[in-house]
C-alpha cells in the first residue's frame, strides 16, 4: 500500500509537472535556454586587443624597442600615436582609445646611464576590466624591455651576467583565466535552485488555489519529493556533463560518484526548500514575484562577487540557510577544483542539516499519517 502511493504520487507528479506548460518552461525551458544564452555573454572570456595610444617623446631605439614589444602582446593593441599628452588624452575621452602611454624624452639615456627608467601609463578607470587589462599587457612588455636593459648593463659593466629568470604563470583551476569561466559554473547552481524552487512552488500554488488546503500522505509526499527529486538531478547532469563541456569550462575530473552524490545533497536540499516554501504559498503568481525579488539578494549572499570573511557574520549565517550557498561551493569545489567530501565536509554537513531542517517542515505543514486518496497528488491545470 505504501510502495503503491508512493509511485502513484511519482508518476502523477510528472504528469502533472508536463502538462502544466509553465512549469515546463521553469523547470525544463529556462535550464536549457539559460545554457546557451547566459554563457554566450561571457564567451569573450577575457579583454583582448584594447585600444590604446602611445606617445614616443623620446624616439630612440629603446623606446622603439619597447612600441615592437608592445605591439605583440595580446592585451592592447596600438591604435594610434599621438604627439603629447594632451591629445592621447582627448582621445580617450572621446573613447577612441582605454589607455596611453608616454615615453618621456630621455629615456633611453637614462637607462644607459644605469638609472631608472620612467614610462607613464593612464587608463580610463571608468572602465576598470578593460583599462587594468590593457595595462597589464603595457607593463609586460615594459617589463621585458626592462629585463633586457638591465642584462645590457650588466655586460657592459664587465659584471657576470645574471641567470636568466623565466617568469611561469599557472593558473591551478581557473586555467583559462576567464571571467565567465569564473562566474557560470558558479551561478549554474543558482539558476538550478531558482527554476527548482519556482517550478514546484507554483505547481503546490496552483493545486491550493484549486482544491483548497491539503494534505498527502508520508508515502505520497516521498513520492512527489522523489519526482522532483529526479527532475533536478537529470538538469545538474545536464549542466555538468554537457554545457560545461560544449562551453569548455574548467573541469578537475572529478570522481563521477563524489559528483552524483554532491548533486544529490544539494537537489534533495533545494528540494525539501522548496516543498517547505511551498506550503505557505496560496497563489500561483506567488513563486515568479519572490523570484524577482529574491535571486539578487541570494546571489550576494552566496559570497561569489564578495569574500565570506569581509561579509557581516549575521549575513553569512543567513546565507548558510539557503541551498545555494554550501550548494554551490561544493559543486564548485568537487567539479572544478577536484576536491574530496571529506575536503567538503563543512558544505556536506550544511546540505545535510538543510535537507533536515527544511523536510521537516515540509512534512509538518503537507504531510499526514492518515491514507490520502492517491487523487491527492499533484493535479495539472484545469484538471
Amino acid at each position: 500500500m505504501m510502495a503503491s502511493s508512493f509511485w502513484s504520487a511519482f508518476r502523477a507528479t510528472f504528469r502533472a509537472v508536463f502538462a502544466d506548460r509553465s512549469v515546463v518552461l521553469l523547470l525544463v525551458g529556462a535550464a536549457v535556454l539559460y545554457s546557451f544564452f547566459y554563457p554566450s555573454a561571457y564567451s569573450g572570456e577575457v579583454p583582448e586587443h584594447i585600444p590604446i595610444a602611445v606617445v614616443d617623446e623620446d624616439n630612440s631605439g629603446l623606446s622603439r624597442a619597447f612600441l615592437v614589444k608592445l605591439g605583440a602582446v595580446q592585451q592592447a593593441d596600438i591604435r594610434a600615436r599621438a604627439l603629447s599628452g594632451r591629445e592621447a588624452l582627448q582621445m580617450m575621452q572621446k573613447r577612441e582609445v582605454d589607455a596611453f602611454v608616454v615615453i618621456p624624452s630621455g629615456f633611453e639615456q637614462s637607462v644607459l646611464r644605469g638609472e631608472a627608467g620612467w614610462v607613464n601609463l593612464y587608463g580610463n578607470g571608468a572602465f576598470l576590466l578593460r583599462s587594468s587589462t590593457s595595462l597589464a599587457g603595457i607593463g609586460a612588455a615594459l617589463g621585458d624591455v626592462g629585463r633586457q636593459a638591465g642584462l645590457a648593463q650588466a655586460m657592459a659593466q664587465g659584471a657576470p651576467a645574471a641567470a636568466p629568470l623565466d617568469l611561469i604563470q599557472r593558473p591551478l583551476f581557473n586555467t583559462r583565466e576567464g571571467y565567465g569561466s569564473a562566474v557560470v559554473p558558479a551561478v549554474t547552481f543558482l539558476i538550478i535552485q531558482q527554476t527548482i524552487l519556482m517550478g514546484l512552488a507554483m505547481l503546490a500554488a496552483t493545486l491550493r488555489e484549486q482544491r483548497g488546503p491539503y494534505r498527502f500522505a508520508l508515502p505520497s509526499l516521498g513520492g512527489i519529493a522523489c519526482a522532483f527529486l529526479v527532475i533536478g538531478l537529470a538538469v545538474v547532469i545536464y549542466w555538468t556533463g554537457f554545457v560545461f563541456w560544449f562551453q569548455d569550462y574548467p573541469r578537475a575530473g572529478a570522481d563521477i560518484v563524489t559528483l552524483l552524490v554532491a548533486a544529490l545533497l544539494f537537489v534533495a536540499a533545494t528540494v525539501a526548500a522548496a516543498m517547505a516554501l511551498a506550503s505557505f504559498l496560496e497563489t500561483r503568481e506567488r513563486p515568479v514575484q519572490l523570484w524577482i525579488v529574491t535571486s539578487l539578494p541570494i546571489y550576494f549572499l552566496a559570497n561569489l562577487s564578495w569574500p565570506a570573511e569581509a561579509t557581516p557574520q549575521s549575513l553569512v549565517w543567513l546565507g548558510r540557510l539557503l541551498p545555494s550557498t554550501p550548494g554551490i561551493h561544493l559543486m564548485i569545489g568537487i567539479n572544478q577544483m577536484g576536491a574530496s567530501l571529506s575536503e567538503q565536509r563543512t558544505e556536506v554537513l550544511n546540505l545535510l542539516f538543510l535537507i533536515l531542517l527544511y523536510g521537516g517542515i515540509a512534512v509538518w505543514r503537507l504531510g499526514t499519517r492518515s491514507p490520502a486518496p492517491l487523487s491527492q497528488a499533484p493535479a495539472s491545470p484545469g484538471q
